[in-house]
């Protein structure tokens, strides 16, 4: 089941409205930021370079289509981050572009970059020069590793932060070499590691007037969310290795293979490994002091698990994944990413968006749902990813108030 929404943007209040936030993001960790942050009813407005703009709407393919068919010239990368934002084209690099975004910044709450280290700075948008303008500015800057450190001159990007910060070398079948996770999952924690911290320096803006830089690096985030993988090693100094889909901590705990495909499998407690042995005929195993207890599976992980897919392999996943979540054993499906959209738990809980778009005239695209589901205040859809500079005369007027002849000049000064 699929929610279909206009593309006019509809007066439908959310718990981030009044909030407007000045996005000069661009490729994932932050776009992915400022669309949780649309989806919640905040004003974002995307400031990109003029005919050029954000580089992952090339990104492809594949891109959006037409109703004939033909190719337009955004992204499906594009179209994921892209979603209730406005889009506005300004060349920074001219004195007469940067005090157009310091104009926009004295309505704004919230500033959101991405740039370089010390790029910002010789056009005077650097957070030292903002602050000392407008004291109350939430400034958000992401970068690859930070604002200091040996590396902080270093661009960076998400597989880089997964492969310095850890994850690459656990990632992976043992016998393989390290493996990236597809999604850029670094990118998106990220994001959502800055959607929380904006948030809490608006709660400190409101209640002092003073704002603040976040300063968040993907090597930093990545470093974080090793939790228990890091605390393992740091508890015992063992470097964690590849284990495929095995838990570090749980066995068993990881996809096993059924007559007729895979399905993960996870005994998390005593109770739920004595409840699978019971319903397979295999209590002989909880008499093995290798299979005993929790710690005792995880020493002898390959014997385990190699029992465990025995069992597996004589039925069906369809049979695995009914019987065993019956018994409040954890089971599932491995889906592939068409089976994930219509799955009925997805259908149920409305994954898909529909929204028109102005590039493809009478249809519609399909977006992602935002996972938030809140009871009074709910996101709303107000506007498709927008096309490169679609709002420009819209933001200019509405917020800034420049009239028809003043858009003009600034077009035919190559400003916007």
């Amino acid at each position: 089941m699929t929610v279909k929404t206009q593309s006019k943007p509809k007066p439908r209040p959310g718990p981030l409205t009044g909030v407007r936030v000045l996005d000069l993001s661009r490729v994932l960790a932050a776009p992915s930021c400022t669309q949780i942050f649309g989806d919640l009813g905040a004003d974002v407005i995307k400031v990109e370079r003029p005919g050029v703009g954000d580089e992952i709407r090339g990104w492809g393919p594949p891109f959006l289509k037409k109703a004939d068919d033909s190719e337009t010239s955004e992204s499906g990368y594009y179209l994921s981050t892209g979603r209730n934002k406005r889009s506005l084209t300004i060349d920074m690099s001219k004195p007469e572009g940067a005090s157009l975004i310091k104009q926009l910044l004295a309505k704004s709450d919230v500033l959101i970059e991405n740039f370089k280290v010390g790029s910002l700075a010789k056009f005077g948008l650097d957070y030292e020069s903002i602050h000392s303008e407008f004291p109350g500015i939430v400034y958000c800057s992401i970068t690859g590793y930070g604002q200091d450190g040996p590396y902080a001159e270093r661009p960076g990007y998400d597989m880089a932060a997964q492969g310095l910060g850890g994850l690459l070398s656990i990632t992976g079948e043992p016998e393989g070499p390290p493996s990236k996770v597809p999604v850029a999952v670094n990118d998106i924690i990220t994001g959502l590691y800055a959607s929380t911290s904006i948030l809490a320096a608006l709660k400190h803006r409101d209640l002092t007037g003073k704002g603040q830089q976040i300063d968040l690096a993907l090597l930093d985030v990545q470093v974080a969310w090793l939790y228990n993988q890091g605390v393992n090693y740091l508890l015992n100094g063992e470097v964690p290795e590849r284990l495929g889909t095995g838990h570090p901590n749980i066995v068993p705990y990881q996809v096993f293979e059924a007559s007729d495909g895979f399905i993960i499998l996870g005994a998390a407690n005593e109770d739920a490994f004595r409840r699978f042995c019971e319903f397979t005929d295999n209590v002989n195993l909880l008499e093995d002091s290798r299979f005993r207890t929790n710690s005792d599976r995880v020493r002898n992980r390959k014997t385990v698990n190699a029992e465990v897919q025995n069992i597996i392999e004589k039925n069906t996943a369809d049979f695995w994944v009914s019987e065993l979540s019956k018994l409040s054993i954890t089971c599932s499906r491995v889906n592939t990413i068409d089976q994930v959209f219509e799955d009925p738990q997805v259908k149920a809980r409305k994954m898909i968006t529909e929204m028109e778009h102005p590039l493809a005239g009478e249809d519609t695209v399909q977006l992602i749902s935002s996972p938030i589901k809140m009871s009074e205040t709910p996101v709303s859809y107000r506007y498709p990813p927008p096309t490169l500079g679609q709002h420009t005369d819209e933001i200019l007027f509405e917020v800034l108030g420049l009239d028809e002849t003043e858009r003009e000049k600034l077009k035919t000064e190559g400003i916007i």
